[in-house]
């Protein structure tokens, strides 16, 4: 079996890790040239001007440690700026809903762009291969064009939330989305349809020359700043130039023997581990996958860590987050005899919506067993393409907490809470599960759940990331169209509300690879477009 594995939702963009890989490059270079390529192909979903939070694992060197790069609100926002237009907060807490749409679509959604200094500062730091090799499967992607895939017409078409955009408007928000994404008739491609970017393959040639610093303080960051002064947009030339990702410890977990490592806040790795602790204290494999049971008591659990995530979990820079307390075996202990006692969770929303999806993943392992882990995302994207330079802009300013005094309200420099948490499970000192997921606020859940897969239920890595799922966000309980109807009756008769979703996938798309004896075993989540694939 192979010894060096790579898994992604989008093809194209594992196959690049691959070919990375058989040219003598190594974990992150099959990483950042993944992730370049996804947003190319993936356009909604990451890209240049993004965030995310990658872990990097490199024993022969002595390291683990993550770099995060959780996109920071422009110098220019202002706690109250919001204040007074807000309608609501979707179902699940990722975002809020306001008047005119002013947070979730154009240019005042824009948080300073974090993911090209991100890959850059890694593959840089850890590559084997010239950064200009890397952004090579990219450019041509962006030149020669690719096809639209199911997932991404799904997405693209997708209805809109409680008082967001839809997915069509934020593709046809400017001119150059038009062009790019649009049908004559102004309706997103199809499945079939081809895009292609030259704007965006130029700006992948700098970059592929000139490094992030064109982008940040070059002749790409002038365009970037015209653009936002013409259009009022909140990111300036300053924000750019001081923008730097941080690098931290891992944020550590233990769950049965095996030991996690995620990453930490405002990244959703505290809440994973939340979420273990208090489930370790039941006979989940006694419960029954999927069961009656099964699914109110990981419910519970998922209640009570979300409400500690809308409470306490924002950047540490600008907010005190208990995470001893959060992620101690005590408060465990409290949290898990509540659950046992029948008591219900009441999770607390501003109003009600439709839970929300974005992001994507990778994870990769090579032949040294270096393994990195990266979740990136656009949020939900802006809308936003600067005529000339093809790539759209984050939306993380939807998320913030219009609300002054929070832990997620916004501050200037402050980064956002993300779910965003690529982890690695060990047992004992050596790697067992490399694993991460997109899906907005579902991504803490998903992973959750692939992990309880493997460590209680020993399924494989495909089984893990295929089995049907739920997610307890609000006070109701969502399940996908395969979980049974004849076990959510018997939740409901308990006095639940079930929120039925009419897809089969869904509540995140986990991507993982498993180490084993014989090898290394990968899975790629069927709901969406990807693969795993070995070297």
């Amino acid at each position: 079996m192979s010894q060096a594995m790579i898994s992604a939702p989008q093809p194209e963009a594992a196959e690049a890790g691959v070919e990375i890989m058989r040219a003598g490059g190594n974990a992150v270079d099959a990483a950042i040239g993944c992730a370049l390529v996804q947003g190319v192909v993936d356009p909604m979903m990451c890209g240049l001007a993004g965030f995310g939070s990658m872990g990097v694992y490199f024993p022969g060197r002595s390291r683990h440690e993550y770099i995060d790069f959780h996109a920071p609100a422009p110098l220019a926002a202002r706690p109250d700026m919001w204040e007074k237009l807000i309608l609501g907060e979707s179902r699940d807490g990722y975002g809020f809903i306001l008047e005119g749409g002013v947070n979730d679509i154009g240019y005042g959604s824009i948080c300073v762009p974090a993911s090209l200094k991100a890959y850059y500062l890694a593959q840089r730091e850890y590559g084997a291969l010239p950064w200009s090799e890397i952004v090579q499967p990219a450019i041509a992607w962006a030149e020669s064009g690719w096809t639209v895939r199911p997932h991404v017409q799904f997405f693209w078409a997708e209805q809109p939330f409680l008082g967001s955009a839809p997915g069509a408007e934020r593709l046809a928000f400017t001119p150059s989305g038009r062009a790019l994404y649009c049908r004559p008739d102004g309706s997103p491609k199809r499945v079939g349809d081809t895009v292609r970017n030259p704007d965006l393959a130029g700006v992948l040639r700098l970059v592929a020359a000139k490094g992030a610093d064109v982008f940040y303080e070059g002749e790409i960051a002038e365009r970037i700043t015209e653009d936002m002064r013409a259009h009022g947009g909140l990111v300036s030339r300053d924000d750019l130039h001081r923008y730097q990702p941080r690098r931290l410890p891992p944020l550590w977990g233990e769950y049965r023997g095996f030991r996690l490592a995620t990453n930490n806040p405002p990244g959703g790795g505290i809440m994973l581990v939340e979420m273990l602790n208090i489930l370790e204290k039941f006979d989940l494999a006694a419960l029954g996958h999927n069961s009656v049971e099964y699914l109110r008591v990981v419910a519970e659990a998922m209640k009570r860590a979300t409400i500690d995530k809308d409470r306490y979990v924002g950047d540490p820079d600008f907010f005190d987050v208990p995470v001893a307390r959060l992620t101690g075996k005590d408060y465990a202990d409290t949290l898990a005899a509540e659950i046992k006692a029948g008591q219900k969770a009441e999770v607390p929303r501003l109003n009600t919506g439709t839970p929300s999806k974005d992001t994507t993943h990778i994870s990769v392992i090579d032949r040294e067993g270096n393994c990195v882990t990266m979740t990136h995302s656009l949020g939900m994207p802006s809308g936003v393409i600067t005529d000339g330079l093809g790539f759209m802009y984050n939306g993380c300013m939807a998320v913030f907490d219009p609300r002054p005094g929070r832990a997620g309200s916004i501050a200037p420099g402050k980064a956002r809470f993300s779910s965003v948490c690529p982890s690695i499970v060990f047992r004992g000192e050596k790697p067992y599960l490399v694993i991460g997921a997109p899906g907005a606020t579902q991504i803490a859940m998903g992973v959750l759940q692939a992990i309880l897969n493997v460590l209680d239920f020993d399924m494989t890595m495909t089984e893990a990331v295929s089995a049907a799922r739920f997610s307890a966000t609000s006070n109701a309980i969502d399940v996908s169209n395969r979980v049974p109807r004849y076990v959510t009756r018997e939740l409901e008769a308990q006095g639940y509300q079930v929120v039925r979703s009419p897809y089969t996938f869904g509540f995140a798309s986990v991507h993982g690879i498993r180490v084993t004896e014989k090898g290394l075993d990968g899975g790629a989540d069927p709901g969406h477009d990807g693969v795993a694939l070995a070297v």
